[in-house]
């Protein structure tokens, strides 16, 4: 059973006698069963569909996008991020962050013995990374009221995560805001409103102001989302390196853990800097393979057909599918979603090969033909640790359900390159099968 009710805000519950009350009051780790029965989401099927008309049967096909399987690489991540929480408060306690605001009044430096946590998870787009995050984040309070610990007055409010994007301009000012705005969101507080007149101010008054809230509040995680922004920035203007400075320096002086989310393209900036190597190791994630995970995967939302007749799950299909979608989840879902549309619009009764086709070429759906090295989601298995990435970036080839290419042609024995694969004596070969000609001259 957990430890506190579904919801937002909780008052704090402590387990243990640790003297640090923000530890204490963390949420209870979720097994992988409570976790992936905590996520799932299966919109219903209207019990009336058979009698329904075209028009509103393709009013139901927008809910096929609030499906959500449940898979072991969520519950990778969600161990990921919950251990990142418990990482930050078990670095600083209540004394050290009291200090720590008075440092940042006086201009001083904090000094903590250990670190925070800090990472990335990377992913091709439409693998589930925001939608992921999200739910697992989801699984926790955001915040926890405390009024009394040990008998002593805790008057705060512990701020487990907060969410974020990166913003597009790579400003320091434009994120400092943000977080704000996200942490108004959070609590009720009004931070983002009383810093209109600091909207003249220098990015290192905001950037103190931000460090001052994430430890007044006991922030313990900072998830920013579409970091590959800031390389999209750096290459036009090489504005990267203070927005990268500024969280650096935020997980250093706050003590709350960071992870950053995009796309393999923030590898790119990640490599590029030693000190940014080591905190921004994590998960990659790769498409499926096509293996039974993904058929499983495709097995759990075939039942949302709302074309007049279901169509059968072949093998054909099924390599359909995944060629045209490249394993990729959101794609696969999307091209499901848009086959039923077009049948419902041409009046086929139910879909197949042709129509997932027609509406492959209606959504411009091309996927690459390499993806960047990772983990590929079906690799991962509840239990055990996801595989560690490759060091270096590397180029991997896409993987298909259909073999590609001319089948090889059938060589009879006698065949020059049946001699020349199988490295017998050539002159030999020749001879036997009457290839050679031999000149005498008596």
């Amino acid at each position: 059973m957990s430890k506190y009710p579904t919801g937002h805000t909780v008052g704090a519950v402590y387990n243990g006698n640790s003297g640090n009350p923000y530890l204490a009051a963390m949420p209870d780790m979720l097994s992988p069963e409570q976790f992936l029965q905590a996520v799932a989401s299966y919109p219903p099927i209207p019990h009336d569909l058979a009698k329904m008309s075209s028009e509103e049967r393709r009013g139901l096909l927008p809910s096929l996008s609030s499906i959500y399987v449940p898979m072991p690489f969520q519950y990778a991540i969600y161990d990921t991020l919950y251990r990142a929480i418990a990482t930050t408060y078990r670095t600083a306690d209540v004394v050290d962050s009291t200090r720590a605001i008075n440092a940042y009044y006086c201009g001083r430096d904090t000094n903590y013995a250990t670190q925070a946590d800090s990472g990335s998870i990377l992913g091709v787009p439409g693998c589930g990374k925001t939608a992921t995050i999200r739910r697992c984040l989801s699984t926790m309070p955001q915040v926890i009221d405390h009024v009394e610990y040990q008998g002593q007055p805790c008057y705060c409010k512990q701020v487990l995560w907060l969410h974020v994007e990166c913003p597009s301009d790579c400003s320091v000012k434009t994120l400092g805001f943000s977080v704000m705005a996200a942490l108004d969101r959070a609590i009720g507080s009004h931070y983002l409103e009383s810093t209109q007149g600091l909207r003249s101010a220098s990015a290192s008054a905001i950037a103190v102001q931000t460090k001052i809230l994430f430890t007044n509040h006991h922030v313990g995680l900072l998830v920013v989302d579409e970091i590959q922004n800031a390389v999209l920035t750096a290459r036009k203007n090489r504005q990267e390196k203070p927005l990268l400075r500024y969280l650096v320096e935020l997980t250093n002086e706050t003590m709350t853990s960071i992870y950053f989310v995009g796309t393999p393209l923030a590898e790119e900036l990640f490599t590029a800097q030693e000190h940014l190597k080591r905190r921004t190791r994590g998960i990659r994630l790769a498409p499926f393979r096509p293996d039974g995970v993904y058929l499983d995967f495709v097995r759990k939302i075939w039942p949302y057909q709302y074309t007049a007749q279901a169509a059968p799950l072949t093998t054909s299909i099924g390599n359909k599918l995944y060629d045209c979608s490249g394993g990729i989840p959101a794609y696969v879902i999307k091209i499901f979603a848009e086959a039923q549309a077009q049948a419902l619009l041409i009046g086929c009764s139910s879909i197949n090969e042709k129509v997932i086709q027609r509406a492959v070429d209606l959504l411009a759906i091309k996927v690459p033909r390499t993806y960047a090295a990772g983990t590929h989601i079906s690799d991962f298995e509840i239990g055990m640790d996801p595989p560690a990435p490759p060091l270096e970036q590397e180029e991997v080839p896409r993987q298909y359900a259909n073999k590609r290419g001319r089948k090889a042609a059938q060589r009879d024995d006698g065949d020059l390159l049946m001699a020349y694969n199988k490295s017998i004596d050539l002159e030999a070969h020749l001879k036997e099968n009457g290839y050679l000609e031999a000149d005498y001259h008596g």
